[in-house]
């Protein structure tokens, strides 16, 4: 069953949407109505006007999912299920014109020969300036400026027109015709004939739908327009790589290229039979005859052309384009509209989401990924999500008792006797308990990556809230107590958690204890601070008017400070957990084999989105659990809070 959900997702995503849609109209046409019902019976600033309204809550879930398969590109994938694919194929073409592209304005704003030009004049000057501080002497640097001279000349050459090579020529106008007639080809609407549609789309039946699996978008083309773009697209990549191969090397070229290195090699020679020079005149005179050799030699390839030798190329690569957006048909209006944030772009192997449906997966993809992670047979990195196993109650019973119990029990540890034998007395017996040693019936325990996460946030809660509220309280009503832990308190509180978790983790190494300590440390400075300024809050004439009726002071603690210190101790409680499991995903990445934070660790090392996103949701989910049962515990413990 959950695989045919999990193959058919695109179709369930379309209901989905039309589900949302509706209950989010439903949700504020419904609230709009129950407001203006209200609106006689309610003042501004009563705390029951902000009760129910689970409409609005409504509103705002089915909000924030329709934005998220929108931005995801699900709603794309739910009702255009073929769009991807034939945007892939019309990728192929921007792909196969890249190599043309790359030497016109439209693929880098300057012509490719512009570019050059700029770039090796601005070079040349650089070293022309600076052949004064090269350690050459008059009669070289003389030299080397006119050398430097007949380089410029060779710019010159190759940006004159009458010095283009025949060749280049010839192979220029013969590009510019092959690109018109697929520009034509791709506007006849016999093209592709039925049997390259179905020779094509064959090599397309096997191939998994759009997110089922680790190519993002199926490669070959699967409707009768994404073959004509993947066919053109071909011819496309043929032109492109003979217009890689045309050089302007043209007689005059060469010459002057000849006659550069024959005198360079010669001042060479002469340069390096100097001798009496230091090492540095000799590195700075050997690295500046380095860059003008280098110089020279980027003209051998032949790749700067005249300034309008490309404008036949460049009206014909228009031609293709406007062919290929009128040939899109309805699917520009798609393009433009579904996919919010990016585009598809084609890869040598394949066809990959760029933009916000890259980094954003849909939402029925997570929930696939969930579903698969969850499956306690596969799990995350063989550790289920979680699940259930059977624990002896020995090692429970193990865990909450040190061994060092039973070291400083007195008496000494058996010695084993002439047979061999060791004999248990109580200081062992007590060791055996401590270590768990010992056959003891099975209870089911739950574990896995989101039982350990749990665990430790419950475990560093809770010491948190035992050794912090009592210490609170006293500091709220002890002037010793106060004065003496408060500079304690306040020196360590201020410390981000992530300031102490490499120390801590270091110390404690990456097993429960070390994230357990750490998450006692950042809730035990809020639960002191919160229980302080309950206590310190109470009234004092309630106070005053318990001693007047004879109250002690324990009657006075349990019966006045505490009751009026719940509501601050809950409310750090509330925020001590949220801190808490801020802190550990930091301390699972950090340091851990198990949790949510290790496994979003290591999705994030592989660049595992969908996995990345589970873990988010997971602790947003497990937050959000946890605010519910503190909001239900403060009702009941509390219920006259704001109510006074």
């Amino acid at each position: 069953m959950f695989e045919y959900l999990s193959l058919n997702r695109a179709a369930i995503s379309a209901v989905i949407i039309i589900v949302l849609a509706l209950a989010l109209v439903g949700s504020i046409t419904f609230g709009l109505r129950d407001s203006a019902r209200r609106r006689s019976d309610e003042v501004f600033g009563d705390p029951l006007r902000t009760s129910n309204g689970w409409y609005w809550a409504v509103a705002g879930v089915c909000s924030l999912l329709l934005v998220w398969y929108y931005f995801s590109w699900g709603a794309a994938r739910a009702y255009f299920p073929q769009s991807a694919n034939e945007i892939c194929q019309v990728a192929r073409v921007d792909e196969a014109l890249s190599p043309i592209n790359a030497s016109l304005p439209a693929g880098a704003r300057f012509y490719k020969s512009t570019t050059l030009l700029s770039r090796n004049t601005a070079q040349l000057d650089d070293i022309a300036a600076g052949l004064g501080e090269q350690g050459f002497n008059a009669a070289e640097e003389a030299e080397l400026r006119d050398i430097i001279a007949d380089i410029r000349l060779l710019m010159v050459i190759s940006a004159d027109p009458a010095s283009q090579s025949v060749e280049s020529i010839a192979g220029f106008d013969d590009i510019e015709a092959r690109l018109r007639g697929l520009a034509d080809k791709l506007g006849d609407p016999a093209f592709p004939s039925a049997e390259q549609v179905a020779t094509v789309t064959a090599e397309a039946e096997g191939q998994t739908k759009w997110g089922l699996s680790t190519v993002e978008v199926p490669l070959f083309p699967e409707t009768a327009k994404g073959v004509k773009f993947k066919l053109i697209a071909d011819d496309l990549a043929a032109v492109a790589s003979d217009f890689s191969k045309i050089r302007n090397t043209s007689p005059a070229l060469l010459a002057q290229t000849d006659a550069i290195k024959v005198r360079l090699d010669e001042f060479k020679d002469r340069v390096n039979a100097v001798t009496g020079l230091s090492e540095a005149d000799k590195d700075a005179r050997a690295k500046a005859l380095k860059n003008i050799e280098r110089l020279y030699k980027r003209f051998d390839d032949g790749t700067i052309f005249p300034p309008d030798v490309l404008d036949g190329v460049e009206s014909a690569i228009a031609a293709v384009n406007a062919q290929k957006q009128a040939q899109q048909g309805s699917l520009w209006l798609v393009r433009a509209t579904m996919f919010g944030g990016g585009t598809i772009v084609k890869a040598k192997t394949q066809c990959s989401e760029q933009g916000s449906g890259r980094w954003l997966p849909k939402p029925t993809d997570v929930l696939a990924t969930f579903g698969r992670i969850a499956n306690p047979d596969v799990g995350f990195k063989d550790v289920p999500l979680i699940w259930v196993r059977w624990v002896p109650v020995a090692d429970i019973i193990a865990f909450f008792i040190p061994d060092w119990i039973a070291d400083v029990l007195p008496g000494s540890y058996p010695k084993h006797g002439d047979d061999g034998s060791v004999t248990p007395n109580f200081k062992m017996t007590v060791l055996i308990i401590a270590q768990g040693d010992y056959a003891s019936p099975s209870i089911p325990m739950l574990t896995g990556h989101m039982w350990d996460s749990i665990f430790r946030v419950l475990m560093g809660l809770a010491f948190g809230i035992v050794l912090g509220v009592p210490l609170g309280i006293a500091m709220g009503v002890s002037r010793f107590f106060k004065n003496y832990f408060d500079p304690l308190i306040e020196l360590y509180r201020p410390v981000p958690p992530l300031a102490w978790a490499p120390l801590i983790l270091t110390i404690f190494g990456i097993q429960d204890d070390g994230k357990i300590f750490l998450l006692f440390i950042v809730a035990f400075a809020i639960m002191v601070i919160s229980a302080r300024t309950g206590a310190t809050g109470t009234q004092l004439s309630k106070i005053r008017a318990s001693h007047s009726l004879g109250a002690t002071t324990g009657q006075i603690m349990r019966r006045v400070i505490l009751p009026n210190a719940m509501p601050e101790i809950l409310t750090g409680i509330r925020i001590a957990i949220g801190v808490c499991w801020g802190t550990l995903v930091a301390a699972e990445m950090l340091a851990g084999t198990t949790g949510i934070g290790f496994v979003e660790n290591v999705a994030r090392k592989t660049s595992d989105y969908e996995v990345i996103w589970v873990t988010i949701l997971i602790l947003g989910l497990l937050g959000l659990l946890f605010d519910l049962v503190m909001r239900f515990i403060i009702a009941r413990t509390i219920p006259w809070r704001g109510k006074g």
